[in-house]
């Protein structure tokens, strides 16, 4: 893989322990606890971390600012919500911390269904929520590049507003990242036009290549006029030093999972993109190479629903067989996150990286995708 593929982990963000079987100490949730994860993420050669997001969680922007303050290279991928956030107040809140950070801030859009009576948001139907999106998206980027914005919209209404402070343009990097997820029409649609990150959950290669396919159409369908949308994966990587221990260890996880969770009670968690990975089961309890869909039956949720398994050099043919279609942003974990960060670091980030990236000329010369 090139230096233009970024690695991400993930940073549950909880103040009680025991996130998806996570082994944690006393105090899961103090700024020492968080700080340990950060520091061994840049000690094990991570670019950053994702910080997950809901009402009834801490707030995910005050935990990125205590990290960025503790660390040297650590960028935080910020989830954040349209309604929580009003985009004035969200855009100056962002290019604080991305100047005083020097420039480590991603944010990641989140338009998923959460607990909004409980923070005085409301919202209307899907088409009502991704609407309110795609306006938030468009507002946040003009306000963070330009200057007296005045946008009267459905949703949201500036006038003559400049956030402060300007975000200083480094190299092609002109504001934080705006990462994206969702698989029905609608978010496609807003990915397509708005995002620069579209993340994609744990599907198959076919399905992964397909969507793909399908957002650069809406791109140029829909007349995007913003740099090309690149792609990213969010997915639990579950890395032991062998196959047999890999598949043991993920099995083993499984059948704690069914014991304390009746088979699909869940699935009435409609988001087009959960059920598209709840349904992958039908197809097989391990699809492609190693990806594992058994997790979904018993509770996984969102990246825990499908798991990629095996050595450490299995798990990287697999990413770099998603590279090849095009994913250029990984967002990884498996639990327990503290340890794994050094696992992972150590024994999959270097295959990954010392792989070049599938192309045109490989292929003619008779190279096949690892």
């Amino acid at each position: 893989m090139t230096n233009a593929t970024e690695f991400l982990w993930y940073i549950p963000n909880e103040t009680e322990g025991g996130h998806r079987g996570d082994i944690s100490g006393s105090d899961p949730f103090s700024l020492q606890t968080l700080t340990d994860h950060a520091v061994a993420l840049e000690d094990h050669g991570w670019g950053g971390a994702l910080i997950g997001t809901g009402w009834g969680r801490p707030d995910t922007f005050t935990v990125a600012a205590a990290l960025t303050a503790r660390t040297k290279t650590f960028e935080p991928l910020i989830a954040i919500r349209p309604g929580y956030w009003r985009p004035a107040h969200f855009a100056s809140a962002a290019a604080t911390l991305d100047e005083l950070s020097g420039g480590r801030v991603r944010i990641n859009i989140v338009s998923g269904q959460d607990k909004l009576a409980a923070y005085g948001d409301t919202e209307g139907d899907q088409a009502h929520r991704y609407d309110r999106t795609k306006d938030f998206m468009r507002l946040v980027r003009r306000l963070w590049t330009e200057t007296d914005v005045t946008f009267r919209g459905e949703h949201f209404q500036v006038e003559a507003s400049t956030a402060s402070p300007r975000i200083t343009p480094r190299g092609d990097r002109l504001h934080p990242k705006l990462y994206f997820g969702g698989a029905s029409e609608a978010a496609e649609r807003v990915a397509a036009t708005e995002a620069d990150v579209q993340l994609f959950w744990g599907e198959p290669l076919d399905g992964v290549a397909d969507r793909i396919a399908r957002l650069k159409r809406l791109s140029r369908d829909l007349d995007r006029d913003l740099p090309p949308l690149q792609f990213g994966l969010r997915i639990t990587t579950l890395v032991r030093d062998t196959t047999e221990q890999a598949w043991a260890d993920a099995e083993a996880k499984v059948d704690v999972m069914a014991n304390q969770t009746r088979v699909d009670q869940h699935r009435s968690f409609k988001a087009v993109g959960q059920q598209r990975l709840l349904d992958l089961h039908a197809r097989g309890e391990v699809l492609d190479d190693n990806l594992y869909t058994a997790p979904g039956r018993y509770g996984g949720g969102g990246a825990g629903t499908t798991w990629l398994v095996g050595s450490a050099t299995e798990v990287a043919s697999s990413l770099r067989k998603y590279r090849d279609l095009g994913i250029t942003h990984f967002v990884l974990s498996d639990t327990p996150y503290l340890s794994e960060i050094g696992r992972q670091g150590d024994q999959l980030l270097p295959l990954l990286r010392d792989a070049p990236p599938l192309t045109a000329e490989r292929i003619v010369a008779g190279d096949q995708v690892a």
